[in-house]
């Protein structure tokens, strides 16, 4: 969802696929960049980011990755320069397939409270009617932060969008 947002923000209607995933340039917080959403399972998601990584020429420490994290509660924002999987199985894949972890990621809360059983069941489940809202708001502040650090530097969007955004 963030990176659909992002792309409307940026003018860009349609992407192609390329490598497992789907690929679009696009232009954010003054830098050229490209927009990937990997059409793997999330466990795999890696594979796809390597390909396009092999193929552009840029390395590990260009990605801003953005994933959905049921240890966060709904709507909390968590952006990190570097560090662990923490036991996601996107930024897993990532760090496995590539060797390392000096990645940016920005983790969206999705907050189960306790693991569901059925994690897989809960992370592809519709949002109840009242979480919308709080959904909607922090993919927003989400594709902010993702733009915030383009522009400003991890430091500034790390700063600003860190937490739940209530104040």
């Amino acid at each position: 969802m963030v990176v659909d947002l992002l792309a409307s923000r940026a003018g860009v209607s349609r992407g192609l696929e390329h490598s497992e995933a789907w690929v679009a340039e696009a232009q954010l917080g003054g830098s050229a960049v490209t927009l990937v959403k990997p059409l793997t399972f999330m466990n795999r998601s890696g594979v796809a980011v390597e390909r396009l990584l092999a193929s552009s020429g840029d390395g590990v420490q260009d990605l801003v990755v953005v994933v959905d994290d049921v240890a966060l509660p709904l709507g909390t924002l968590r952006l990190r320069e570097s560090g662990s999987h923490g036991g996601h199985n996107g930024l897993r894949s990532l760090a496995e397939v590539t060797g390392r972890e000096d990645f940016a990621r920005l983790r969206v809360g999705i907050g189960a409270g306790s693991a569901p059983l059925d994690l897989a069941g809960f992370v592809l489940a519709e949002f109840a009617g009242d979480e919308v809202l709080v959904v909607q708001e922090s993919v927003g502040r989400a594709a902010d932060a993702v733009e915030c650090l383009l522009r400003e530097g991890p430091a500034a969007a790390m700063s600003r969008f860190n937490g739940s955004g209530k104040t």
